[in-house]
Formats: structure tokens, C-alpha cells, sequence
């Protein structure tokens, strides 16, 4: 009893002193490992991925780029052709592998013998066009059938033609895969040099060694050629984001400069406006109260427009920026911009049909802009003429229609030119909510600008 006791907790503490490891040691799933064995979990894994998940894919070898610099001197249809040159290279190199089978079997010419060896010489390094990992096992497999199908088997464990055929598949797959498949396939075909000398050595001359410091080489060089290949991508893309960044820089720049410009000019007239709207009534005499108003109309828009140039060129200068928390005009203000605009001396109506609900914010905002810019146009376009808006609130979106008669004749204000953009910002607007517009002149000299926006309407079962 007091031995199987003893034991038991020697077991115990056995388990204990195995699990204990040093504060900060990396853990698995099935506990403490050490960095050998990630190491060699992890190159297994490796091999698992280069050389046996799938070996068989079908990956075709596309056309190689046909813009280089020797490529755009050829003529259109050498050009086309010449896309294909890493494929004709890998035909040729397999021809050559069939010639050196069939020449080394030590099988008479017309036998179809020999025929068949340099078939399985040349058929692996045609099977890197399509199926490159899959080839290097075919040349694998192939190097022992060549040996006991050849009646002159003087080479161990590669036959000549196995040996073209063998080093040709290496260099042409690492090509196509990436330097750790390279290792992997070197590793294999050193392993099965070594099996192949321990099993015939006493028979047959081996000429692995041949083999492996050949191939080493070889692949060390297309290694090389990878890591140039890679650390040009790298330096290509940094150059590309390098370019971006210097391109977003002076575009930056350039907003800044816009913005500078804009702040220099407009705001300082728009500031000289204000300060003398608000200064004239004082240098009259007992003003009419008409007058006052005016002014002080005219100071209002003046601060207003100041207040939207300083928000658009913060926007302007910096990509950043974030407005201030303003809040932002809807339908329901519609009353204080009529207001504003009978101040500025156009005779304008509103009317409302339709049960008046709340709408999106999107929306209210594009419909009293778009009122807004109309309204505009009439001031400027048809001063002295009287205007109309009418909001309709109906059952899929809300309807607005603003339409100004043609002037009442002879004006001491004269229309202003315009460019045409607040009709196109109007047009986006309605574009941006999948709307409906239209403008144009009316029948009796006016214009009318009307606009149906779209509201998707949500049952209270959904909500």
C-alpha cells in the first residue's frame, strides 16, 4: 500500500515538473514546445504545401509580358510569338531529353523500346507547362523505370536522358514556384540519391553526386533570381505609393493655394460688405425704415455667406476636416429663406399640399437647397418677376416645383449673367437620391424647375 502510494505521487510530481515551464515560454494547443520542434512542425507543413497538397493542379504557364525592350522592336507578329518563348525553350529542352534517352538506352534504334525511354525522358519536363509539381514526381518516378527499361544501364541511379530530363524539371518548376519549393525538391532528390546508393552502390557507378551539386548550383542561381525578382516588386510598389503620396501632396497643396486665394479675395469683400451694410444707415440722416431693413438684409447674407466660405475652404484646405456640428437646413426653414428672399425684392409664394410628414435628412437638405438655388436663379436671371414654390408631400417622395413669370418690363436692376453650375448642382443632387428633374423656359417667358425625390416608405410591421 505505502509503495503504490509513493508511486502514485511520484508520477505526480513527475507530471508536474514536465508542465512547469519558464513565465512567457510560447504554448500550443497540447501545451509547451520547444522552438526546435516549431521549427521542424513548421517546415513539415511547409513540404506539406509545396510538394503534396494537390501536386496535380492544372496550372498553365502564361505568355510571358511582350512590352519589354527587345520585344517592342519586333514586328506585331514576331511580338505575338515571342510571348510564347519560355514554352518553345521547355519544348526544345524536352526534345533534347527524348534524344538523350533513346540515343542511351542501349536499345536498338528501330526498337520501339528506345522509343518509349525517351518518351519517359521528355515527358516530365513537358508536364512543367501545366502541372509543374506534378512534374518533378513523374521525373522522379520515371528515373528508376528508365534504369530497368534500358538494356545498357551504365549510369546510377540517372540514366542520361533521366539526368536531363531530372535537372531540366528542377529548374524549370523552381522557376514557376518560389526558392522553399526549390529546397523541397533538392531535399527529395538528394533523399532519393541516397536510397538509390544504398541499394545498388555495389552494382551500378553512381552519379548522384553529379546530380546534387548540379542542381544545387542551378537552383541556388534561379533563388537568386527570385529574390532580385521580389525585392524589384517591392521597390516598384514603394515607388508606385511614393508617386501617389507626392501626386496627393501637391494636390493638397494646390487646395491650399485655392483656398488661400479664395479667402484673399471673396472674404475680404464679402467682410467689406457687411462692415459698410451695417455702417450706412448711420451716415443718413433719419433713414427710412425701409432702408434700415435693407441694409441690414444685406449684412445678414453677407455674415451668412461668410460663414459658408470659411466651412467650404476648411474643407478645401485640408482632407481631414471635419465640419462643425451645425445643423443642417430643412423643409422647415423654408419660411425664414422666403422671408430673405421678399427682403431682396422678389414677390415669391409657398405652397404645401399633401399630408406633411418627416423625411430623411438627405432628402429635406437637397429640397431646400435645390428651392434655395432656384430662387437664386430668379433673383439674378428675372429681377422684379414674381415666383411660386410648391412642396408636395405624396405617397412615394415629395414633389418641389419652383417657377418664376419672365420680368414685368424695363428694370433699374439688370439680370446677371450665370454659368450654368446651380442648375448642374441641382441635377447631382437629385442624381445622388435616384430622383427626377426637370427645367426649362415656360410658355409665358418664365422658367420652372421642377423635382420629384423618391422616399422609400417603411411599414410599421418592419420597423
Amino acid at each position: 500500500m505505502t509503495t503504490a502510494t509513493t508511486r502514485s505521487a511520484y508520477r505526480v510530481s513527475v507530471t508536474e515538473t514536465t508542465h512547469q515551464q519558464p513565465a512567457g515560454a510560447p504554448r500550443t494547443g497540447d501545451g509547451y514546445r520547444s522552438p526546435e520542434y516549431r521549427l521542424t512542425r513548421n517546415s513539415l507543413r511547409g513540404l506539406r504545401e509545396d510538394l503534396f497538397r494537390d501536386p496535380f493542379a492544372y496550372r498553365p504557364l502564361p505568355p510571358r509580358r511582350t512590352d519589354g525592350p527587345f520585344a517592342r522592336r519586333l514586328p506585331g507578329r514576331l511580338r505575338a510569338f515571342a510571348g510564347y518563348l519560355p514554352h518553345a525553350v521547355v519544348g526544345a529542352v524536352a526534345l533534347i531529353a527524348l534524344m538523350a534517352g533513346a540515343l542511351s538506352s542501349g536499345i536498338p534504334g528501330g526498337d520501339t523500346s528506345a522509343l518509349l525511354v525517351g518518351a519517359l525522358c521528355g515527358l516530365p519536363v513537358l508536364m512543367t507547362l501545366v502541372r509543374p509539381v506534378g512534374a518533378f514526381w513523374a521525373s522522379l518516378a520515371m528515373t528508376p523505370v528508365v534504369v530497368l527499361i534500358s538494356s545498357d544501364a551504365q549510369d546510377w541511379p540517372w540514366m542520361p536522358g533521366a539526368f536531363v530530363c531530372h535537372l531540366a524539371v528542377l529548374v524549370v518548376v523552381a522557376l514557376r514556384t518560389r526558392p522553399r519549393t526549390a529546397a523541397w525538391m533538392w531535399a527529395a532528390t538528394a533523399v532519393y540519391a541516397f536510397v538509390s546508393d544504398v541499394v545498388g552502390r555495389s552494382y551500378f557507378y553512381s552519379n548522384s553526386a553529379p546530380m546534387l551539386v548540379t542542381s544545387a548550383f542551378a537552383l541556388l542561381v534561379v533563388s537568386l533570381w527570385h529574390v532580385r525578382h521580389i525585392a524589384r516588386e517591392e521597390v516598384t510598389a514603394q515607388q508606385t505609393v511614393t508617386a501617389q503620396e507626392r501626386s496627393r501632396r501637391t494636390l493638397l497643396e494646390e487646395r491650399t493655394t485655392i483656398a488661400r486665394e479664395l479667402h484673399d479675395v471673396v472674404a475680404h469683400h464679402m467682410s467689406v460688405v457687411a462692415i459698410q451694410a451695417e455702417a450706412a444707415p448711420y451716415r443718413v440722416e433719419n433713414p427710412p425704415e425701409e432702408l434700415e431693413r435693407a441694409f441690414a438684409t444685406i449684412r445678414e447674407n453677407a455674415v451668412a455667406a461668410l460663414t459658408e466660405l470659411r466651412r467650404i475652404l476648411g474643407v478645401v484646405r485640408a482632407e481631414d476636416y471635419e465640419a462643425p456640428d451645425a445643423p443642417q437646413p430643412t423643409l422647415a426653414d423654408l419660411d425664414a429663406l422666403l422671408v430673405n428672399v421678399r427682403d431682396a425684392g422678389l414677390t415669391v409664394e409657398k405652397v404645401v399640399t399633401g399630408a406633411v410628414r418627416e423625411l430623411p435628412p438627405g432628402v429635406e437638405l437637397s429640397a431646400y437647397r435645390i428651392v434655395q438655388e432656384a430662387l437664386s436663379n430668379s433673383l439674378r436671371h428675372a429681377p422684379g418677376a414674381s415666383a411660386r414654390v410648391e412642396i408636395g408631400y405624396v405617397l412615394g417622395g415629395l414633389g418641389v416645383r419652383v417657377v418664376n413669370g419672365p420680368m414685368p418690363g424695363p428694370s433699374l436692376v439688370k439680370p446677371s449673367p450665370g454659368a450654368g453650375h446651380g442648375i448642374t448642382g441641382m441635377r447631382e443632387r437629385v442624381a445622388m437620391l435616384n430622383g427626377e428633374m426637370t427645367a426649362g423656359p415656360t410658355e409665358d417667358g418664365g422658367y420652372e424647375v421642377a423635382v420629384f425625390l423618391p422616399v422609400t416608405m417603411v411599414n410599421e410591421d418592419d420597423a
